[in-house]
């Protein structure tokens, strides 16, 4: 396959750590940052500690790469100050490194918590407006909206991927419509980093029986999930209060306030 090198932030997460793998192992070389130094996880991947809020830094590492796919930020809810410091700001200085370093493509990892606040009984569509669960969602959105910025303004391809509850296995009732399988997840950023319709949003959910978020959109990107929650779960559905926000517990509002502290 054709080389190319691809930056990854947010290198040392979960997500991070698989997808670099997936990416080696397709003979994609790398540049993998974080906070904290990542791993190498080949011998074709620069591993450099970056913080998002450095635009130089972020400008520096972005130098010589083709590709961005934007992991990294706070990953829950937290504080606004620092939500807006880290997740917002931090993902401007992402999109403005890849226009500086004359990259083209950008994928950014957004959330399922930008509607979280829309019941259980409503399917919603990337089309259909935001309904974020607390702060985190909040920036999220914010960064969904440079994205399209940078796409309409500047002309890059940015790809938006709402991703869904990332865990081995679901858990929850709430996994059985929320779940988003290991394998599903690299399908989804497989999708998003050779899709061609700037700004394009889709949800990286796995095809769930009992899922709230339409798959069309990704569908037309190239997104084909493979896994169900109910075939992969240690319990049988039950019903889910329609009324109920589809975030759950993420929608009470001192799963917000706990968290400030300023």
């Amino acid at each position: 396959m054709h080389q190319s090198r691809w930056l990854i932030t947010g290198a040392a997460g979960r997500i991070g750590v698989a997808l670099r793998r997936h990416l080696a192992d397709r003979g994609i070389a790398l540049r993998s940052v974080d906070l904290a130094t990542p791993q190498a996880v080949s011998e074709d991947d620069e591993v450099m500690t970056v913080d998002l809020r450095d635009l130089d830094a972020m400008t520096r590492s972005a130098e010589g790469c083709d590709g961005i796919v934007h992991l990294g930020g706070l990953s829950d809810e937290a504080d606004f100050h620092d939500l807006a410091e880290v997740n917002i700001v931090g993902s401007y200085h992402v999109l403005e490194a890849a226009r500086r370093a004359g990259i083209r493509r950008v994928v950014f990892a957004s959330s399922n918590r930008v509607t979280g606040m829309y019941p259980a009984d409503t399917m919603v569509d990337p089309s259909m407006p935001v309904r974020p669960d607390g702060f985190y969602g909040v920036a999220k959105i914010a960064g969904e909206a440079l994205c399209r910025l940078y796409a309409d303004k500047f002309q890059l391809l940015t790809v938006t991927v709402r991703i869904g509850s990332y865990e081995e296995r679901p858990q929850t009732q709430r996994d059985l419509r929320t779940w988003l399988s290991p394998g599903d997840a690299l399908r989804a950023f497989d999708a998003a980093m050779i899709a061609d319709q700037p700004g394009a949003v889709f949800y990286a959910v796995s095809a769930n029986t009992e899922r709230w978020w339409s798959l069309n959109a990704g569908k037309q990107l190239g997104y084909h999930p493979e896994d169900d929650a109910q075939d992969w779960a240690s319990f049988p559905a039950e019903s889910y209060p329609p009324a109920q926000p589809q975030a759950g517990p993420y929608a009470a509002a001192d799963f917000s306030t706990t968290r400030m502290n300023r």
